[in-house]
């Protein structure tokens, strides 16, 4: 399978795809984006440099960095690396006297850094692209003007936000969703807050926060007897430290999802974090027959890291079909749209209900999965909150629009290889957003000896 390359970034594109096909090989995938949004603002607000290797090449952690800097903050590129030399906690010194910050199209930035922000004794603005803007915001304002920030935004709920810095004070907070970004904006205000911030959530969310924040030195605890409340105390200084970003596991989950079910596949992924809280994709595709196996599994900084060897298996449901809903959808939103793809090919009816999230993401989601598989010939019952699939099903060669939207490009990508005849994903240079090698990695595993794709320029 030969893949175009994508020479002109930020310009719309569309690869075409031939398949059937199959994957092959043994890759390294880049950086874990959710740690290394973390990480950045972390060594930003720590004493002295932290060496950070790894960092995620995805354009969202580029628009992380770039605000850390805009907020005087340096970032020095080394070997295979960057060095962040951190401020200290209340040490950030914007360049020029209106702080503008430009997120991108990344939610994380926005939500996470507005905790930050909410601390300083400056106001800052943070704006995003389009699809940024339309993605709500009244999740994190809520409880950071608990705390005693006046943040103002677009209809008290949307982009771009306005956040006059200033004392904050700790809080005790429930919060309706289960959201890391939300836990993440919350509990790095309660840096700064005197006396403990506590957060608690209907069900556990990825915890890569609550583990790095005790890495640099920060006072933080998980209740025991409730793993969804995390709480963090206030006033502690960090501490520089060396950090080793795992590869990502959300981008490995299109190759695992491609491998598992085109037949003849099997690929090794290298040193992926394996993190309890974001391997809820690989517990559902082994629930279903798939052939996934963990090996050379260690712990580094509080996170499991590991090999992925996948073999292609013949899936199915149970009798009656099998629903995913509940607790498990939070730590399963991002796979869902690829995992709406391998639907297509189990034997059997998969549900997924209670991901309404889904709708508000960097496209409605659920409407652009269900849009997909159609376009491909493949039939789908949209919910308000998720989708049925019975399958197998034979998808055919067609045109899917992505909506600018990197999950969507990147999971009908893995159809192309599974349908019969020539695919074209509209936009697929949306990819860069997570994984700009997407499309080079795709081909590495996909093979030499398939069928030309053309890329063009609209």
């Amino acid at each position: 399978m030969k893949l175009c390359n994508m020479a002109k970034v930020g310009m719309s594109s569309t690869v075409r795809i031939l398949g059937p096909g199959r994957m092959s090989g043994v890759l390294n995938l880049p950086g874990d984006k959710s740690i290394s949004h973390r990480v950045a603002m972390l060594a930003a607000l720590a004493a002295g440099p932290s060496t950070i290797r790894g960092f995620a090449s995805s354009a969202d952690c580029a628009s992380t960095l770039g605000c850390i800097q805009q907020l005087g903050v340096e970032v020095e590129r080394a070997r295979q690396a960057i060095v962040i030399p951190g401020r200290g906690l209340r040490g950030m010194r914007p360049l020029g006297e209106t702080v503008r910050l430009d997120a991108g199209n990344s939610g994380s930035t926005m939500r996470m850094l507005a905790g930050i922000l909410a601390a300083q004794p400056f106001t800052s603005e943070i704006d995003g692209d389009p699809s940024l803007r339309r993605r709500p915001m009244r999740r994190i304002i809520e409880p950071l003007s608990m705390m005693g920030s006046a943040i103002e935004a677009r209809e008290g709920n949307f982009p771009p936000l306005t956040i006059p810095g200033g004392p904050l004070r700790a809080i005790n907070y429930n919060s309706p969703v289960a959201s890391a970004q939300v836990k993440t904006c919350v509990l790095l205000a309660g840096l700064f807050a005197e006396g403990a911030t506590s957060y608690a959530e209907p069900a556990v969310s990825r915890n890569h926060t609550e583990l790095m924040l005790r890495e640099f030195g920060a006072a933080v605890e998980v209740e025991a007897s409730d793993s969804t409340r995390v709480t963090v105390r206030g006033g502690t200084e960090l501490t520089a430290l060396d950090y080793e970003v795992p590869g990502d596991l959300s981008s490995a989950a299109f190759f695992v999802a491609g491998a598992t079910v085109l037949p003849g596949s099997q690929i090794i992924l290298r040193r992926v974090g394996l993190n309890p809280t974001r391997t809820a994709f690989i517990e559902v595709l082994n629930s279903l027959g798939a052939s996934i196996r963990k090996e050379n599994v260690t712990r580094y900084r509080g996170e499991l890291i590991g090999d992925l060897v996948v073999r292609s298996s013949a899936l199915g449901t149970d009798r009656n079909g099998t629903t995913i809903s509940g607790p498990m959808i939070p730590n399963l939103i991002d796979e869902i749209p690829v995992l709406a793809v391998v639907a297509t090919q189990v034997e059997g009816r998969l549900e997924i209900r209670g991901a309404r999230e889904l709708r508000i993401k960097e496209s409605d989601r659920i409407r652009s999965v269900v849009s997909g598989i159609r376009a491909l010939g493949g039939e789908i019952e949209e919910f308000d909150d998720g989708f049925g699939i019975e399958g197998p099903q034979q998808l055919t060669g067609g045109r899917v629009n992505s909506a600018g939207d990197h999950r969507i490009a990147m999971a009908f990508s893995i159809a192309g290889l599974i349908a019969s005849g020539s695919t074209e994903i509209v936009e697929a240079d949306c990819a860069a957003v997570s994984c700009p090698e997407f499309y080079e990695l795709l081909k590495a595993v996909a093979g030499s000896n398939a069928i030309d794709t053309a890329c063009a320029y609209e």
